[in-house]
């Protein structure tokens, strides 16, 4: 038994700041109430339980705050396990919400005076566990426990005296981890078709035998199968667009042909998402066709970009002290998790997302492949590497689940045509052309080369001392291949003495004061000078936007820097390029010096070559263009990053003008089968629009193409009102339109803008008010969490709102009464960019602006109705919607313009909607 707790607690909230503390003499909790000098003198004086210390620490207006957070030591004692962050979810988890006196049901609703006696009950439970011989995760806790104790954890005093020590010496994480295991290569898949009636008896087995019949399911699980037929010729695959509506069912539609033909051809298929929330949705819907566990596990499979995995050479870094302070602490819980971790995914896995932003994401970054230095076969713990283990999972899963980046990624660089996905489905297929503008891109800035020299060079200065792992550089990790290989060991040195004209630590610094320093420096000054002269945007004095100009008639300065660079990279790239041909030949060799580790350094040195010679290419065929004639496959510019006021990075930049063409000559044309599905893939437009957003246009076989509408009744469950009396730029007007729309609605609100700027300006003037009564407003770019973990908070309390950006306009699934109104601050106008406006040139004008909208207006309409008891309100805060826009709304949907005082009264007596919906909303109130 864990004796009562000493340690005060305290909670704040944009309502007030409440303290609890158990009584010396009683043992009881007493909480009161106090004021933020107290509050902060109490937490900095006294080791004080909190759960969220940064927003504590935000809402107390005080930053050095090291409490004993509650969430922290959940991390310790439970790994991997999903919690919401919350003094609910904490209590839910916990089994500590109180039963109602007169029902005895379960009471969810928390007052905010009694939440700090809360964290005091919930800390002495989390303890209790640890003398809990039925504690799942105990393994591994004991020398955890001890080390963070060494860090001075706040919590790991307390952790040390009241754990027992295991009777046996605990194995260290990296010996206990399991090993991934070769196979051989998986077999062509048979050449078969699939039965219509074959697919609808699968589609009967994935819904179940109580599921409501759906027809556009049905033909649209038929139409799926059709791209799974052999194809006629050899430059295109059998394509289908469709266009789902929400409702429809389009996961099992399309699994149901999915899992039927690869069980009957031994192939796999991919599905690829845009969003990580879609692929959590699809791996868990993919249960439904393999039900056993084992088998499930090693039918379907995840697979992300490397960057969002745990590299554990970079964790056994941090652990022997590559690390101090918080980072540190964070290295050892990380640690804890990736004991019990299913697949070692970093972002958007089994690692709490708060958990992260609780050490303010200080030292995460280091533990991922980030900077893409892996050393592949030459790492000790290549055979336990998460990322392998999931690289080779997908080789012989059945369904493998990617996003739109990682698919074209694979097709880009895969070693030949058999390596690259034959049958793919992109679900998010309205995304395609922006997942492709970003992969095809060109990007030479100030941060892409250094971190190129640093993957060269190795860490310099004193930070580089006693640096071990991949972070030595290419010289000490090949040191003993250039030690017996004179023409190798030559190439390393030159590619290392080129390497130091590239941008160092402190560039930005240097430029800012008129001191560059190199050729690349003196390159990025001048593109810097250049875009402050030319910049003409109306957002070049916003502090929100970079600035930027077009890369034609360059100043005098630019002209002259740019073939110094040329030649620089030039002197980087040929060495690398020798080395190359060294290490196959010595791979090919195989002479008596190299040994296994040898062996294994010099395969992943030379994995790791081939995109960094393509990068430096792309860089230098960038600079080659920049002074001779413009492609118009291209659109090319300069450009100086900000952010809050702040420069960040210089560069100069080249996407394709339609970036949908590399994506049909490197994926769809290799591909046999590939669908592309949406609910809003026309988004209010034609199959044009769909064709053009894909890359269908460019193939020359027939592409099909099929459309099921929603099966919700829109005109029953939902209104859009454009509120035609809040004047554009009047940020108070703004702000108590809000406001009074989130109270009437009690909570529940989805609040969408197109500026950080205007988002922060309205959540300053309401937070507050709303809390006072009882109506929690949370938001992106304010609260100290991620925005995955801010829409799990928002889902799990209908009183609460949440104000975000585009990344919450699309891919956000929170169905029932959690959700009940999206608000747009304005008309989602695209963003009049040097890029936006050659597109627009290009594509249609006015015309090619619209489609942008109408996609906009759609997906954010699409988060409000998920399922078919859904109801609410979409709102536009713009006196002047061009009616022509209007389609991008369901068809049959309520269309009014009226005033926020005429809104504000239906939403709170919602009389021309479902009756349903008027008993909930009084419920709410």
């Amino acid at each position: 038994m864990i004796p009562s707790l000493a340690f005060p607690a305290i909670h704040a909230s944009h309502a007030g700041i409440w303290m609890a503390k158990n009584d010396a003499n009683t043992g009881e909790i007493i909480c009161r109430s106090i004021g933020k000098g107290e509050a902060i003198s109490l937490v900095c004086d006294t080791p004080t339980i909190m759960l969220n210390t940064p927003a504590i620490a935000q809402r107390l207006g005080y930053a050095d705050i090291n409490g004993l957070d509650i969430l922290e030591l959940f991390a310790f004692i439970h790994p991997a396990q999903f919690m919401v962050p919350t003094p609910r979810g904490l209590a839910r988890k916990l089994d500590l919400l109180p039963n109602n006196i007169e029902t005895g049901e379960v009471e969810e609703h928390i007052n905010d005076d009694d939440i700090a006696p809360l964290l005091l009950k919930s800390a002495q439970k989390l303890l209790s566990t640890l003398q809990n011989p039925k504690w799942a995760e105990r393994d591994g806790s004991w020398n955890s426990a001890q080390s963070l104790s060494r860090l001075k954890w706040p919590w790991g005093a307390v952790i040390v005296k009241n754990l027992p020590k295991p009777e046996r010496a605990e194995k260290w994480l990296f010996s206990k981890l399991s090993e991934w295991e070769e196979q051989p290569p998986r077999g062509k898949p048979r050449t078969i078709t699939l039965p219509h009636l074959d697919i609808l008896e699968q589609l009967d087995e994935l819904t179940g035998a109580q599921a409501e019949e759906r027809p556009g399911q049905r033909i649209l699980a038929t139409k799926m199968g059709d791209i799974f037929t052999p194809r006629d010729g050899r430059d295109g695959p059998n394509m289908l667009l469709a266009e789902a509506g929400t409702g429809i069912g389009k996961t099992l539609a399309y699994l149901a042909p999915a899992t039927l033909w690869s069980a009957a051809s031994g192939g796999n298929i991919w599905i690829s998402t845009y969003t990580k929330a879609l692929q959590r949705q699809l791996t868990s819907e993919a249960k439904r066709a393999y039900r056993d566990h084992e088998n499930f596990k090693h039918r379907v499979v995840v697979r992300k970009g490397r960057e969002n995995y745990l590299c554990l050479l970079n964790l056994e870094d941090a652990l022997q002290g590559g690390f101090a302070g918080r980072a540190a602490i964070l290295a050892q819980l990380v640690a804890r998790w990736a004991a019990y971790s299913k697949d070692g995914d970093m972002i958007g896995g089994d690692l709490p997302g708060w958990l992260v932003t609780l050490f303010r994401r200080n030292g995460t970054n280091a533990l991922t492949d980030r900077r893409g230095e892996c050393v592949y076969a030459g790492c000790a713990h290549y055979r336990k590497c998460f990322i392998e283990k999931s690289v080779r999972a997908s080789h012989h899963a059945d369904i493998v689940i990617a996003n739109h980046a990682l698919v074209m990624v694979n097709a880009a660089r895969a070693a030949d045509n058999d390596q690259m996905p034959k049958h793919i489905i992109f679900d998010e297929g309205h995304h395609i052309f922006d997942a492709a503008d970003s992969m095809f891109a060109a990007d030479l800035t100030g941060q892409e080369a250094i971190e190129l020299r640093r993957w060269i060079l190795g860490p310099e200065g004193k930070s580089g001392r006693g640096s071990s792992g991949r972070r030595r550089g290419l010289a000490a990790r090949l040191a003993d291949i250039s030690s017996y290989d004179d023409e190798g060991g030559r190439a390393i040195a030159q590619a290392c003495h080129a390497a130091e004209a590239l941008t160092a630590d402190n560039w930005l610094s240097r430029i800012a004061e008129g001191q560059p320093s190199g050729p690349f420096e003196i390159l990025f000054s001048a593109v810097r000078d250049m875009v402050f002269a030319r910049d003409e945007s109306s957002n070049g004095h916003d502090a929100g936007y970079g600035l930027e100009t077009e890369l034609t008639q360059l100043s005098p300065a630019l002209t002259d820097a740019i073939p110094e660079a040329i030649d620089q990279l030039e002197a980087i790239v040929m060495p690398l390029q020798k080395l190359g041909k060294r290490l196959e030949a010595i791979l090919a060799e195989s002479p008596d010096w190299m040994d296994a580790m040898a062996r294994q350094r010099a395969e992943g040195a030379l994995a790791s070559l081939g995109w960094r010679i393509d990068l430096i290419n792309s860089w230098i065929s960038l600079l080659s263009r920049a002074t001779g004639m413009a492609d118009p496959d291209f659109v090319d510019w300069l450009a100086v990053a900000r952010v809050e006021g702040r420069e960040y990075d210089i560069g100069i930049h080249r996407h394709w003008l339609d970036p949908t063409k590399p994506v049909s000559e490197v994926v769809l044309k290799n591909a046999h089968g590939v669908a592309a599905t949406s609910a809003t893939l026309k988004a209010g437009g034609d199959w044009d629009d769909a064709m053009a957003r894909t890359g269908a246009h460019h193939l020359q076989n027939k592409v099909h193409q099929f459309e099921a509408q929603s099966p919700f009744n829109y005109a029953e469950r939902a209104e859009v009102f454009i509120i035609t009396d809040v004047k554009r730029g009047d940020l108070p007007a703004l702000a108590r339109a809000y406001g009074r729309l989130i109270e009437a609605s009690r909570g529940g609100a989805l609040g969408l803008f197109t500026a950080i700027r205007r988002l922060k300006s309205v959540h300053a003037r309401i937070a507050d008010h709303l809390a006072r009564n009882g109506l929690p407003l949370y938001a992106q770019h304010i609260d100290p969490i991620d925005t995955g973990t801010l829409v799990d908070i928002f889902r799990d309390d209908p009183h609460s709102s949440l104000l975000g950006t585009d990344a919450l306009r699309d891919g956000v699934d929170v169905p029932g009464r959690s959700l009940r109104m999206v608000i747009m601050e304005q008309v989602p106008w695209p963003r009049p960019d040097i890029l936006h406006k050659a597109r627009r040139l290009a594509f249609g004008g006015n015309e090619y602006d619209d489609r942008i909208i109408r996609a906009r207006l759609a997906q954010a309409f699409g988060r409000l109705i998920r399922r078919a008891d859904d109801h609410g309100h979409f709102i536009l805060l713009s006196p002047s919607v061009p009616s022509r826009l209007l389609n991008a709304f369901p068809s049959g949907t309520i269309i009014t313009r009226l005033t926020l005082d005429e809104a504000v009264e239906k939403i709170k007596n919602p009389l021309s909607i479902a009756p349903d919906l008027r008993h909930i909303n009084n419920q709410l109130l």
